[in-house]
């Protein structure tokens, strides 16, 4: 449990720093904030009724791990770990090339924690329910953002 904790500490900070859009005290609330509550302040908002624009070079990597989550259900794929290691590869990548600013970038976050936390998760358990838990979270994506 304490490695899971870690873990995500670790992924969340690496994400604030590769986007660096707030300031060290935001960062350090934002931080606390994310690992303790998922409140309705995180609930993702439409654009004024529109999905978000996300930066083209960002949205190659979401759909690429889109692509291989479809990819994996669609052959009936059973090697968990392999798609959950194409997944977390995508999150690095992802989250390094962070560039991204305003709201789009804030409302993009609160869709990519959850996301991080699931896909940690699934390369632990490698279960069909968590997923199942994925597949909605990027139908959740595309509710949201183009």
């Amino acid at each position: 449990m304490l490695k899971i904790k870690i873990a995500f500490l670790a992924t969340v900070v690496l994400l604030i720093f590769s986007c660096n859009t707030k300031s060290k005290e935001e960062k350090t609330t934002e931080i606390k904030t994310e690992e303790h509550q998922h409140s309705e302040s995180e609930t993702i908002q439409l654009n004024n009724g529109e999905k978000w624009k996300v930066d083209d070079n960002m949205m190659l990597h979401i759909r690429n791990m889109e692509k291989d989550v479809v990819h994996f259900d669609q052959e009936k794929g059973t090697n968990y770990s392999l798609l959950a290691n194409k997944l977390k590869t995508n999150i690095d990548i992802l989250t390094s090339n962070c560039t991204m600013k305003g709201q789009a970038h804030d409302e993009l976050h609160k869709w990519l924690v959850p996301y991080i936390e699931l896909v940690d998760s699934f390369s632990k358990e490698k279960s069909a329910n968590q997923f199942t838990e994925i597949q909605n979270s990027f139908k959740t994506f595309n509710q949201y953002f183009q």
